[in-house]
């Protein structure tokens, strides 16, 4: 087991790609702290480890708010004893062109996306430090964060800061053996992108090369690599699972070649 004895915080952990972490963590051996605003589906995922013999809890965590995320990690220490890694995974979106896009709704994006990681990864962080022996740090970013996304300007601003949080916290962390690095996910089929038309579906695969929506899974072995001792040497890193979409840029699947008579 690559996690045998660790213990993680995730914080989105209630659903999507949250959900599978704590799973594939359990399973690996983690003692696992799902924080999130959903607490009665958090609850159930906990549970559903639990039920497999392995351990976990959950904890309702707005990541926006300073003092909750302290209680979050305060709990964390509690019941499991210190915090080996924290995944910061929480996050919103809200679609609008930029022209219309609202104050209100860029503010609350921003509050939870990249102030929210901010505060998981200072105060983690500061546990790690007070414990001693090092720690990992991961964050959910995203390909917005490298590409203007149509729509999404909150949003893709955002991920763009947690790319480069991830880097200035792991310089700054290195010293004290915490690494930190971010995935980028492209899109992935979960519930939120299962409610999008066959139209926009079609338009999103159109621009990853592989031709399909990642899974929660894939996602979620990446997390466990960068968790784990196998990626020792590697911090301020954003890892792209997104089907060769950076690769690609906004690529096309070319039409299939004619029928030959």
């Amino acid at each position: 087991m690559r996690l045998q004895g660790k213990v993680v915080a995730i914080t989105g952990g209630a659903l999507g790609i949250g959900r599978a972490t704590a799973q594939l963590f359990a399973a690996e051996g983690a003692a696992v702290a799902l924080g999130d605003t959903q607490v009665p589906e958090a609850e159930t995922v906990a549970k559903e480890i639990v039920g497999r013999g392995g351990r976990a809890i959950a904890v309702g965590v707005d990541v926006g708010d300073a003092a909750q995320v302290q209680t979050y990690v305060d709990r964390v220490v509690a019941d499991f004893g210190r915090l080996d890694v924290m995944f910061a995974n929480a996050g919103i979106a809200h679609a609008a062109p930029f022209l219309d896009h609202a104050l209100g709704q860029w503010d609350r994006v921003l509050r939870v996306n990249l102030t929210g990681v901010f505060l998981c990864g200072q105060i983690a962080a500061r546990q790690m430090v007070r414990q001693g022996g090092g720690g990992r740090i991961m964050i959910t970013a995203s390909i917005n964060g490298f590409r203007g996304v149509e729509n999404l300007v909150g949003y893709n601003v955002a991920k763009a800061g947690v790319i480069e949080l991830t880097k200035t916290m792991a310089v700054e962390l290195a010293p004290h053996r915490i690494t930190v690095n971010a995935i980028a996910p492209a899109q992935i089929d979960t519930r939120l992108t299962r409610d999008f038309s066959d139209d926009a579906k079609q338009r999103r695969m159109a621009r990853i090369p592989m031709g399909r929506f990642g899974d929660v899974d894939e996602v979620a072995k990446a997390a466990l690599f960068l968790a784990s001792d196998d990626a020792s040497f590697v911090t301020g890193h954003t890892l792209a699972v997104d089907g060769g979409y950076l690769a690609g840029g906004l690529w096309s699947r070319p039409a299939a070649p004619p029928a030959r008579s």
